[in-house]
């Protein structure tokens, strides 16, 4: 029996990388299935963002829905805020949803990440997917990412204009307090709703929180929302000053920590690339 040829899929976070990777893709392979795990917690630029990438490769971009919602696994946890300890966020609303779209056929899995990334990329434990990774094989680093969004019309993700520097749903424990701050800014309505999770959790009586070390209620007080953005201030200032003696290398590496913040380096790689 023959055997059986494999699908090609490509799969969108809502970030600058996936989003080139698209257009760099586009007709170079036939059939090619472009997809998006939505948790129903994203930003509303990256829905705008999604809907300006479909426009541009021609095909819809399938939205791969959990079969129960953040809300619900939020209850199976107990209350418990995803975190970088425990991200049953990813593994419930992202992986699952995508190994079951997958299902058992062959599957060549394309996966943004660069060649300037010491990183890897989502690997999954079912031996039908394999990840290919086209930038890294042609040695394309952030400048050719940035070309290829800036050559096609598409730009830059919407959301990073107003200070956000990855996708990702928009209580993402991965912001900088900074970014946390932006987003009550830009959106207080979603800033709202992700204090209504800060809540006492019944096995302990603590309170988890989305940023390390205080709730939204503390990191929105004036007195503790100036420092925030004082400190931001500072750090800006100094890693400008920084760059009049670096090297072009070092520069290079410098605009990637900008352009990608300064969180965990284990963040979630299919939420974020």
């Amino acid at each position: 029996m023959p055997k059986a040829e494999p699908r090609h899929i490509l799969s969108l976070s809502g970030g600058k990388d996936s989003a080139a990777l698209a257009i760099h893709m586009r007709g170079r392979i036939p059939g090619m299935e472009y997809i998006f795990n939505d948790t129903g917690k994203e930003l509303p630029e990256t829905y705008d963002y999604l809907d300006r990438i479909q426009d541009y490769l021609g095909c819809a971009v399938v939205r791969l829905n959990a079969d129960q919602s953040f809300d619900h696994w939020y209850d199976v946890y107990g209350g418990m805020i995803p975190s970088n300890h425990r991200r049953w966020c990813t593994k419930m609303l992202k992986l699952k949803p995508f190994e079951a779209y997958v299902g058992d056929e062959p599957v060549m899995n394309y996966v943004g990440l660069r060649a300037d990334e010491d990183r890897s990329g989502y690997i999954s434990h079912k031996p039908n997917i394999t990840p290919v990774y086209p930038f890294r094989e042609e040695g394309l680093r952030l400048a050719d990412i940035e070309r290829i969004l800036r050559d096609s019309g598409v730009g830059m993700p919407p959301y990073t204009s107003w200070g956000r520097t990855r996708s990702g749903c928009f209580f993402c424990f991965y912001q900088q307090k900074v970014e946390w701050l932006n987003l009550k800014e830009r959106h207080p309505d979603l800033y709202e709703k992700a204090k209504e999770y800060e809540r006492p959790y019944e096995g302990s009586g603590n309170t988890f929180t989305w940023s390390d070390g205080e709730s939204l209620v503390e990191l929105e007080r004036p007195e503790r929302a100036e420092a925030i953005r004082k400190e931001a201030a500072r750090r800006k200032a100094a890693k400008a000053e920084a760059r009049a003696d670096l090297t072009l290398a070092q520069v290079y590496a410098q605009r990637l920590m900008d352009l990608e913040g300064d969180a965990d380096d284990e963040a979630c790689v299919i939420c974020t690339v």
